[in-house]
């Protein structure tokens, strides 16, 4: 038996344009690459700096929630420069591209561990990102709200950030035998998801790759923000009971959308899954890692708000 808590998270964040807008039908790259700027501009000292080269790195909160360097005496991910980011930014799902002054758009902020901590910041800097502008045109908006399970946590006028509650979440797997309850499980994907697999993006998702995906990820955001030690969940045993669980119904279509990278100076692809697959096996084991994923994400890109999906039973 092994459990597991997962501290997140999650936040609605209400808009109201000031100027006309324009966005694209996808706007997780359009969110996450202008908040990204706002927020180095707001928390980062030395601004003309790369991170890897600054002094203040392993105590700046930027460096942290976007960098997010492993540290020097790191167990996990010892050859990789930055561990996965505590933060998903999740934007509308509808393709509207027009908003007009007085419209409101609302999108997720999910937070992981620490991250929580830092909430003040986030806050602020979509505050500050709504006098830079966003989209085409760089129109203004004012950041009206702030919502935590159903209750506003800050107002524009107060601005004032209420107590709240993260939520737990729960990774408890039994190991005892016996007769499993849930014997199909369908999962529909909201936003492009791209999942690897032997160094491949997959199109032909399977029940073993959707799990081996979600126990890396839940396992290093377990150990990178929320303190916790994965050395003994039994990853070997939950991958072997994922192969026994097979697709009995594959409705996924490729989802194609680009975004710009100012770091890179160009355009890079960023295709991804959607659609509803269902699984047909013994999957009872594995929900709690399921359902945890539908808080999370799964998948590469996961800022930008990719990987979402929903659980129907």
């Amino acid at each position: 038996m092994m459990t597991a808590d997962i501290t997140a998270g999650r936040f609605e964040f209400c808009v109201v344009p000031r100027d006309p807008l324009i966005l694209p039908s996808y706007k997780g790259s359009t969110f996450r690459g202008a908040f990204g700027h706002a927020f180095k501009r707001v928390v980062c000292a030395l601004k003309a700096k790369e991170c890897s080269g600054c002094l203040l790195k392993e105590k700046c909160v930027y460096s942290y929630v976007f960098e997010t360097p492993p540290p020097p005496d790191t167990k996990m991910m010892r050859k990789y420069v930055a561990a996965p980011h505590p933060f998903i930014i999740e934007p509308p799902l509808e393709k509207r591209m027009s908003y007009k002054p007085a419209d409101e758009i609302t999108f997720g902020l999910v937070l992981v561990g620490r991250a929580i901590d830092y909430l003040a910041y986030f806050i602020y800097a979509f505050s500050e990102l709504g006098s830079i502008g966003i989209g085409r045109g760089k129109g203004s908006f004012e950041l009206k709200n702030v919502s935590s399970n159903g209750r506003i946590i800050y107002d524009s006028q107060s601005k004032t950030i209420h107590s709240f509650k993260a939520n737990d979440i729960p990774l408890f797997f039994d190991d005892s035998s016996g007769k499993s309850e849930i014997e199909n499980v369908t999962i529909r994907f909201l936003t492009p998801t791209r999942i690897f697999y032997n160094n491949h993006l997959t199109k032909d998702l399977e029940f073993h790759i959707l799990v081996r995906n979600l126990l890396r990820r839940l396992s290093l955001l377990y150990y990178f923000h929320c303190g916790g030690d994965p050395s003994d969940w039994d990853f070997k045993g939950l991958i072997k009971k994922s192969e026994d669980v097979v697709v009995a119904k594959r409705n996924l279509r490729w989802y194609d959308w680009e975004r710009y990278s100012a770091r890179q100076n160009t355009k890079m692809k960023m295709g991804g899954f959607v659609g509803e697959i269902t699984f047909n096996g013994d999957v009872e084991q594995l929900m709690p890692l399921i359902k945890a994923g539908e808080i999370v994400h799964v998948g590469k890109g996961t800022t930008f708000g990719l990987g979402k999906y929903e659980v129907l039973i």
